[in-house]
């Protein structure tokens, strides 16, 4: 009786206050109504007793956890789900614990890195294959006009990239945590250059490395299984694309000083990467709280995109060009979760239930944090500081004469 009374008190302080479209069920047959409806958008199932401490303390961590660990299942749409989830944990007090974690900076060894890196990677290709594009590229698209398919969006974003990097025929090119090679593989094809991809995901390396070979590309593309630290060779350009959030905010500085280290003197890098849209360093961290440090991205921290820029400059590069594109990171997340939707019972049969309802919520929801600025990416091209300025280009122009439609 203790759960069911407290929880009626809850529920009748949401129907009052905040009239939310969504019931819950208990283990017992009783249910409780959160809002003023019809008929409910969500019904909220309470399996037993266990998730009565979670469902009353309605952060996106502790809904999260209840979910993934099964004390908790959920009817409804999955955009009703994550729109009532957001919502109620925005019922806290204390909201900026409920939807960021305060970042106490991990240690980010190469053993550490590698064990967090293989751990979200390394789920299997399989898994990935039935909710990506074609070419498994694992970032947020470009969507130039808004309609693409997910795979042109995918090709137009590494087409774009190797544009703002002014990538020539014959250039050397070190892509950072290249995924399963689809950006060096188009850098070596479509514009000419000799490119190295590291990742420290096996997985990758091996689907990488068969598809190198099958494209008769070794010439051109070599895949490494390597930590960014361990590379010694200079580059005429260098790209990071979804990898500096598991770099570490206060290792920054030093992250980028190597990228520096690894350009010849009229190099460019380009940086693309997710961000946390808080500028206070008490809340930078991993937007969505403890709940992706735990189940999805281990040892992952955002930083501001000052704080980037800070680094960056710290680390000895000057950013000449800076893009956001939030609302493209939407609309790709959007199409994965669906994606992921649609192949449900598949992927089912390839992962545990567990980890099927980790990526569930987790693609949905971060599709909402874009959506509403709780998280922002930026794409940020940058050349060794003090060059002079007739290096740098007059306009964005370049950019769209020559990105590939």
């Amino acid at each position: 009786m203790f759960w069911e009374k407290k929880l009626a008190l809850w529920a009748d302080n949401l129907r009052t206050t905040t009239n939310i479209p969504a019931r819950v069920s208990l283990w017992n047959g009783q249910s409780h109504d959160l809002g003023t409806f019809q008929s409910p958008a969500i019904t909220l199932h309470a399996k037993s007793a266990a998730a009565m401490p979670l469902l009353l303390s309605p952060g996106l961590d502790t809904l999260g956890e209840a979910y993934v660990e099964g004390k908790l299942d959920i009817d409804g749409s999955l955009t009703d789900i994550i729109d009532i989830g957001y919502t109620l944990a925005r019922t806290s007090p204390d909201t900026s614990r409920k939807l960021r974690r305060v970042a106490d900076y991990f240690a980010h060894s190469k053993a550490s890195d590698k064990r967090a890196i293989q751990y979200h990677y390394d789920v299997s290709n399989d898994f990935y294959k039935l909710w990506l594009d074609r070419r498994m590229v694992y970032s947020c698209a470009y969507f130039e006009n808004g309609d693409e398919d997910l795979t042109t969006a995918q090709q137009k974003k590494i087409d774009q990239i190797l544009t703002k990097i002014q990538l020539q025929p014959g250039q050397t090119l070190l892509d950072i945590g290249c995924g399963w090679g689809a950006l060096v593989i188009r850098a070596a094809r479509k514009f000419g250059a000799r490119c190295v991809g590291i990742t420290l995901s096996k997985n990758q390396f091996d689907w990488a490395t068969e598809l190198v070979r099958t494209k008769h590309l070794a010439d051109r593309v070599e895949i490494r299984l390597q930590d960014y630290r361990d590379v010694t060779e200079r580059f005429d350009r260098v790209t990071s694309v979804g990898m500096f959030e598991h770099v570490g905010c206060s290792n920054l500085p030093e992250y980028f000083a190597r990228v520096q280290g690894l350009l010849v003197e009229d190099g460019i890098a380009m940086n693309h990467g997710i961000t946390s849209t808080s500028a206070s360093l008490d809340e930078m961290g991993v937007g969505g709280g403890a709940f992706i440090d735990r189940y999805v991205f281990p040892d992952g921290e955002l930083p501001h995109l000052s704080l980037a820029i800070s680094a960056m400059h710290e680390g000895g590069l000057e950013a000449f060009d800076i893009e956001n594109l939030r609302r493209h990171y939407a609309r790709t997340l959007q199409l994965w979760s669906a994606n992921y939707e649609a192949n449900a019972a598949q992927l089912r049969k390839l992962v545990d239930e567990r980890t099927f309802r980790i990526w569930r919520v987790y693609l949905a929801g971060c599709a909402y944090a874009f959506e509403n600025d709780d998280v922002a990416i930026y794409q940020i091209v940058a050349r060794k500081a003090g060059m002079r300025a007739s290096k740098l280009p007059w306009s964005r122009r370049y950019i769209y004469d020559g990105q590939c439609g």
